[in-house]
């Protein structure tokens, strides 16, 4: 049964940094932070209407949730616990920042039934993040989550692509240090550049260029293709792939000025992903042909990409694709069945 998510968002509170990239308002769209009385109404619905509520966890992200005032978070942890246990949510998951974890935060997190907690990393280079103002370093990155599986929660980390000062080699070398931490589940957020941030301003001052991956400037596509990569890499490792782009969002769309934002990002990632597997079988050979390819039965519209895109793409060099689904295939692998 697929995980899901009771998400409650709490912007920028606890926060000892404002870092370059972050407007919290405008990712969640939220200016309020709930209280309470208001996170029971929200799992109270939620509950209502959840159809495997122990596959859901209740989830508090927007801001480091460890870093908020103890008496705010007690009374969130409190708010949430009649609707923990048999029957109910499975558990409590949060976000926060790697400095922001020790043994006493989470002994106490373990006694309110929290299950996973997910870091904010960003990146594992220090120069990038000193760059960006985070306010923590990659050891503090490598010291928490070691923490955090010793207490046995779930780890999540969070990775952006593309921040200032952040090379091809330090994209990659993200990518790999989290392989080596092997978190249970990642999110990928390409860089998006919002009104308001100090990364806003270095941009519109001309000092930082977006690039990505191995390409000094990047366009959408090359961002694309660079994650794809990661995507792949991690679920190789046997790492899921949570989210992958920013959720589609008109405060968003509103107050982006740069970066890489789609409302459907990790959909066109993972139909590249397809699209590259079918390219390395097809020959000069198969044009002019149809070709029948198999995938997970869950992939088929991966397979075909975002609007299709991959039948058109194929379409344009004369072959024509039909992809079928086959139970025994895994995800992101591809068959030919012609």
């Amino acid at each position: 049964m697929k995980h899901s998510n009771i998400s409650i968002f709490i912007p920028h509170i606890g926060c000892p940094h404002q870092c370059s990239f972050c407007n919290q308002r405008t990712i969640s769209g939220k200016q309020h932070a709930p209280s309470g009385d208001e996170v029971q109404q929200i799992c109270t619905s939620a509950l209502a209407e959840a159809k495997s509520p122990e596959n859901s966890e209740i989830a508090f992200f927007g801001g480091s949730f460890t870093a908020i005032p103890h008496e705010y978070m007690m009374g969130l942890l409190e708010a949430v616990q009649p609707f923990i246990g048999v029957g109910k949510f499975r558990g409590i998951r949060i976000s926060t920042r790697p400095d922001c974890i020790n043994n006493d935060v989470l002994s106490l997190l373990k006694t309110y039934g929290v299950t996973s907690i997910e870091l904010g990393a960003q990146s594992m280079s220090d120069k990038v993040l000193e760059a960006n103002e985070r306010g923590h370093s990659a050891a503090d990155v490598e010291k928490a989550s070691r923490l955090i599986r010793e207490y046995g929660f779930e780890l999540g980390l969070q990775m952006m692509v593309g921040l200032y000062k952040s090379s091809g080699d330090d994209e990659w070398e993200t990518m790999e240090k989290i392989v080596e931490i092997h978190p249970d589940t990642v999110r990928i957020y390409p860089v998006v550049i919002l009104k308001g941030t100090k990364l806003a301003e270095i941009y519109e001052s001309g000092e930082y260029e977006l690039f990505c991956g191995s390409y000094e400037k990047c366009g959408f596509d090359d961002v694309i293709e660079a994650v794809a990569v990661m995507m792949e890499t991690f679920e190789k490792n046997g790492i899921k792939v949570i989210k992958c782009g920013l959720h589609a969002s008109e405060f968003v769309e509103r107050d982006m000025i740069g970066g890489f934002y789609h409302p459907a990002f990790r959909e066109i990632c993972e139909g590249h992903i397809y699209r590259r597997r079918m390219e390395n079988i097809i020959t000069e050979d198969y044009i002019g042909k149809t070709l029948v390819f198999a995938v997970n039965p869950s992939c088929i519209s991966k397979a075909m990409g975002h609007k299709k895109a991959n039948a058109e793409y194929f379409g344009k060099s004369g072959i024509t694709i039909k992809i079928i689904g086959d139970e025994n295939i895994p995800k992101y692998k591809v068959e030919l069945r012609r």
